[in-house]
């Protein structure tokens, strides 16, 4: 009951954001949002690769949680909304994924980010392994 009460909540919170900041975002089967600035060229990331990242992750009310640039990481240890989000994209690219709390950390809080937000990050995928 917990999780579709979020999964309700969340939708509703990516569309208003959606809409308050006029974004073409693509919304997926899995609930997964997302923008594609540059799509990039070369390799799409595949589940359980390396990928090099710089990122910007915020929650909707523009409030930063966390940050890096150039990180290294294997897909199989990121949340589910990036992993589905990064297959959208090619080494190069650059966008925004508008991941809703079931594909990220659920109704969990997990350090600075408390259960149930919906997360947003900008993001460039510089490198695929």
């Amino acid at each position: 009951m917990k999780k579709n009460k979020f999964k309700q909540l969340n939708e509703k919170e990516i569309q208003d954001y959606i809409e308050k900041h006029k974004l073409n975002a693509q919304r997926t089967e899995s609930g997964l949002h997302y923008v594609i600035v540059n799509k990039g060229e070369g390799k799409s990331p595949i589940a359980d690769c390396n990928v090099s990242i710089s990122y910007i992750g915020y929650f909707t009310n523009g409030t930063i949680f966390d940050k890096s640039e150039n990180l290294e990481i294997n897909l199989s240890v990121v949340i589910e909304g990036w992993k589905e989000g990064l297959s959208y994209f090619k080494e190069g690219g650059e966008g925004i994924l508008i991941i809703p709390s079931h594909l990220a950390y659920g109704s969990t809080d997990y350090g600075a980010i408390p259960g149930g937000s919906v997360l947003i990050f900008d993001i460039i995928l510089t490198k695929v392994f």
